[in-house]
């Protein structure tokens, strides 16, 4: 049976989730609007300069989207650590 504890943990794990995708979402849709507009900008000047921020960026881009997708997809470093630490107070008994 679960409690209104677990069921609020869970509630804001999943927010926090969600809105790490979202940021994402958001991240990679900044990236293909800026790199259009430059890759108009630079066919329209007879350049080919737009593809060195393209990728630099595109690194940045990759990382953010392993992050929250494989490794937030799971237990994360994080939820990992709190998990452990309230593992360990709860066999240490009351702390206070």
């Amino acid at each position: 049976m679960r409690t209104y504890a677990q069921d609020t943990d869970i509630e804001k794990l999943a927010r926090r989730r969600a809105a790490a995708k979202m940021g994402w979402y958001i991240h990679a849709s900044v990236f293909i609007l800026v790199n259009l507009m430059l890759a108009a900008v630079a066919f329209a000047s007879g350049r080919t300069w737009a593809m060195i921020p393209s990728m630099g960026w595109a690194p940045g881009l990759a990382i953010h989207g392993a992050v929250v997708f494989l490794v937030g997809g799971s237990a994360g470093l994080h939820e990992r650590l709190v998990q452990q630490e309230r593992k360990r107070l709860v066999a240490q008994g009351d702390p206070w």
